[in-house]
């Protein structure tokens, strides 16, 4: 039964991490006021013909497929897609759909691992794994900085099966509107995001830890 016992706690604390890092990747791409900002400060709209309001309702549009499993067919209102774009965003709403789901079921578990913790007066264990969780973010960062482009390649040929990520702006207009440095910005937030959540449980650990003296 040792055996169980150390799966079952490994198996916690991996939870705790995915749904961290889940959390991170369900608040990053819904932060569609990130994209508002680069649409004014870039002048997306003006590069497509569109004012600022209709690029918005097309991006909310592309969102709500990518987020909701009632919404079967992406259709925006100002970009038609070919079927390799098509394609390509079906695989992005499966992992969209992925990520929900892990958060959903590490929520229930990380619940009642902290809830366990508190109890048994053991959040100081949130102290070692959480300082070494933090130097990981910013190590990925640094790799990302060398070389953005070949890392944000790196990151599709990891993630997507196919080269249908590769769109042609003659057929894929929306291409024009979602920039690179738009998705760096995005990965920018999440290391915000996730060192923040990493920084958060250390001081709660550090919190319990005082408690005890």
């Amino acid at each position: 039964m040792v055996w169980l016992n150390k799966l079952k706690n490994w198996g916690q604390w991996l939870s705790l991490y995915l749904w961290l890092v889940s959390g991170t990747i369900i608040l990053t791409i819904n932060a569609s006021w990130l994209y508002f900002v680069n649409a004014v400060s870039q002048k997306l709209g003006p590069s497509v013909n569109l004012s600022l309001g209709r690029l918005m309702t097309n991006y909310y549009q592309l969102l709500a497929y990518l987020n909701f499993p009632w919404v079967p067919k992406l259709a925006m209102n100002d970009f038609t897609d070919s079927i390799g774009a098509l394609r390509h965003f079906a695989d992005v709403k499966n992992l969209f759909m992925l990520d929900y789901g892990v958060f959903i079921v590490t929520s229930v578990i990380v619940y009642y691992f902290y809830r366990r913790l508190k109890r048994q007066q053991q959040l100081w264990r949130f102290v070692l794994p959480m300082q070494a969780a933090l130097w990981v973010p910013p190590l990925v960062a640094v790799i990302m900085a060398v070389n953005f482009d070949q890392f944000f390649v790196f990151f599709h040929e990891v993630l997507f099966r196919n080269s249908d990520w590769l769109f042609d702006p003659l057929y894929d207009r929306i291409i024009l509107v979602l920039p690179d440095t738009f998705f760096l910005q995005c990965f920018v937030l999440a290391f915000v995001i996730i060192e923040w959540s990493f920084a958060y449980f250390l001081s709660v650990g550090k919190c319990a830890l005082r408690d005890l003296d």
